[in-house]
């Protein structure tokens, strides 16, 4: 029987859907999380993603600042959002660029009134904005019409032998599906790099990949670093993983046999349908932010050894084929897929089980970091401060 591709999501103002209905509340800066965190405390339904940037920051680190923390404004999971930062020009260019989705958002400034004022004049406006969420009702679209996202994360053996290709047999049956999807994690691809760009569809995508990778790389070297206990992790070794070429090419499964259609920058929104390949930092939740500054609104999050990552706005489900890890980790899987390792059924049904989840999560079944309150909210950083 074939997979059904229809959910229940949620349309918003520009025609994108979304898998959740969030009223978040977006600090500027470091100094506005207070006030952002007080609103979250007194409005039942808002969502804050507090963060130690913004103050300083300059050129392209400050671009990408602003791209996240108003890409997640432009998130299909959200409904509407409230701006709150020190100063007004910056909150208010941060609001301006949400409000190019059609959709409400409003920036409050802290500059004189203080926070005890801006939370008043902000948790009156998310009040609102709850109430007009709450009356938006799901209805039913194909996956087609959205965006998810991969990583793996605290991998071992078993990632690389069933976790990651399940997620490569997902992949594919979503490619067909006519759905947009991202892969990235761009350090974590060392000695598989050559068999991703193998994947590209283009020479041109192929040549601009390989210099993404090479200037990320560089980067590293440059540093004068080590990435031994880094790259792979700690957790990788114990997991069994002895170098980042043998971390990678399992990795790499994930991608399952699909060309790439596009290369992407930081946080950069997909233009095509299909495997989209972006630039990512391989830490979890500088990853899953990028992703959700683009528009992932469902994240597959594959891990051996156990890692508990989440996101404030995007449901982030946990496959894993350890079975200690299941045991151990329970309330943190939603995907116990140890019986692909004991034979009791093969691949393609593993990835079958994933997709009949995935589909049930974006029609709002709830991911275990969604029960568990894990909403971490990381935003990249590429050089110090002035």
């Amino acid at each position: 029987m074939a997979a059904s591709t229809k959910f229940s999501g949620y349309e918003r103002e520009n025609g994108k859907i979304g898998t959740r209905n969030h009223v978040l509340v977006i600090p500027l800066d470091d100094l506005s999380n207070a006030a952002a965190t007080g609103v979250e405390r007194l409005i039942e339904g808002t969502r804050a993603i507090p963060h130690p940037y913004g103050r300083l920051q300059f050129g392209p680190d400050l671009d990408l600042l602003f791209k996240t923390l108003a890409g997640f404004g432009k998130n299909p999971n959200v409904a509407s959002a409230v701006v709150i930062g020190i100063e007004p020009n910056w909150t208010q260019k941060i609001a301006d660029e949400i409000a190019k989705t059609g959709k409400h958002v409003e920036a409050v400034s802290i500059e004189e009134n203080g926070d005890l004022k801006s939370i008043e004049k902000a948790s009156r406006i998310a009040k609102g904005m709850v109430v007009d969420a709450s009356m938006k009702a799901r209805r039913e679209h194909d996956l087609s019409e959205i965006v998810i996202s991969t990583k793996c994360g605290e991998s071992d053996t078993t990632s690389g032998l069933a976790s990651n290709p399940t997620i490569g047999v997902t992949y594919d049956m979503l490619v067909k599906e006519g759905a947009t999807l991202l892969l990235g994690e761009t350090s974590e691809l060392t000695g598989a790099e050559d068999q991703i760009a193998a994947k590209m569809a283009t020479p041109a995508l192929k040549k601009k990949f390989l210099k993404m990778f090479e200037e990320y790389t560089k980067e590293i070297t440059r540093q004068g670093a080590d990435l031994l206990g880094s790259q792979p992790t700690q957790g990788n070794i114990r997991g069994g993983l002895t170098t980042i070429e043998e971390k990678a090419l399992g990795n790499i499964q994930k991608a399952g046999t699909s060309k790439f259609v596009d290369v992407l920058e930081y946080a950069e929104e997909p233009r095509k349908p299909g495997l989209n390949y972006m630039n990512t930092s391989s830490a979890a939740a500088e990853c899953v932010t990028l992703f959700a500054a683009a528009g992932s609104v469902l994240h597959l999050f594959t891990t051996g050894q156990g890692n508990i990552i989440g996101n404030p706005i995007v449901p982030v489900l946990k496959i894993s084929a350890n079975p200690n890890t299941v045991k151990t980790m329970s309330e943190h899987i939603d995907l116990d897929i140890t019986g692909l390792l004991r034979f009791e059924y093969d691949l393609k049904e593993a990835g079958r089980r994933l997709h009949d989840l995935l589909l049930q999560t974006a029609s709002g079944r709830l991911a275990a970091n969604e029960v568990l309150r894990h909403f971490e909210f990381s935003p990249t950083k590429l050089y110090i401060s002035a």
